[in-house]
């Protein structure tokens, strides 16, 4: 396991829970944490006995976006640099977007920018309503690239054309009413909340749960044509005869817990 010095990487049993821990820097990322998140990402997904991880914050903001220091460096950059320096990001944000487990972000704080990015490339995002939300990109002439295509997943065109553009600050409200968090609740029910979720998901069949994950990513924005049609049937009949996929039938006829759930 690796040594991190920007984040905190912990397992609890099914759960791994990645932790930002810059607080003095309002977690903002460079290229070294950058790293560390694809790092620990990569590790959490191949853990077997993994079967959700939690992406969370210390101090009070969750993620401000990009270093100063690290903003300074790369105004020095060439292109080919800024071309390898943004590659670092995009693979990042893939590494947790196309993680084989469900990924929950627990947002205690402000989120920024590329921060941005953070929470939309997550499955599930929980947010106290204390958060306050923004896409600063255009005030400093640059624009949200790398992580336009999750965050305009998450919240969709209309509410981008709006937040991209004006660069406006937006509450945790606004975040739950475009779609960009599935939940604002107040501090002190954040982790009640964040565990629920996590219980949902360690109900669940794993195998199941990473079918699901493939299958939205397979149709979501796909016309409906006889390719998309043979591609849903193959995958109920491949899950249907699937070892989970027989088991959690047959659990549900005998009206017992399935052999995934333990305790």
């Amino acid at each position: 396991m690796s040594n991190f010095t920007t984040l905190e990487l912990g397992f609890d049993g099914a759960v791994a829970r990645i932790w930002l821990n810059r607080p003095e820097l309002r977690n903002a990322f460079d290229d070294v944490v950058i790293r560390e998140l694809s790092d620990a990402f990569s590790q959490a997904s191949a853990a077997p006995e993994v079967r959700a991880i939690v992406l969370g914050a210390n101090g009070p903001a969750f993620c401000a976006g990009a270093n100063l220091n690290w903003m300074r460096r790369a105004a020095e950059f060439t292109h080919e640099q800024n071309l390898a320096d943004a590659g670092g990001l995009a693979q990042m944000l893939r590494t947790i977007h196309d993680s084989p487990k469900p990924v929950i972000a627990r947002v205690q704080g402000d989120v920024y920018a590329g921060g941005m990015g953070l929470v939309a490339a997550c499955d599930v995002a929980v947010s106290v309503d204390t958060a306050w939300y923004c896409l600063s990109e255009v005030k400093i002439g640059l624009i949200p690239a790398t992580i336009s295509p999750y965050v305009l997943r998450a919240m969709g065109t209309r509410a981008a054309q709006r937040w991209f553009l004006t660069a406006e600050r937006f509450g945790a409200a606004e975040a739950h009413r475009i779609g960009f968090v599935h939940e604002v609740v107040a501090a002190d029910a954040l982790d009640a909340k964040v565990a629920e979720i996590v219980k949902a998901f360690t109900s669940a069949s794993p195998a199941a749960v990473r079918a699901c994950k493939q299958l939205i990513a397979d149709v979501a924005g796909r016309e409906i044509d006889d390719a998309l049609i043979e591609k849903t049937v193959q995958g109920i009949a491949d899950i249907r005869a699937s070892e989970e996929g027989r088991e959690g039938v047959q659990a549900f006829l005998q009206k017992r817990k399935p052999s995934w759930i333990v305790g």
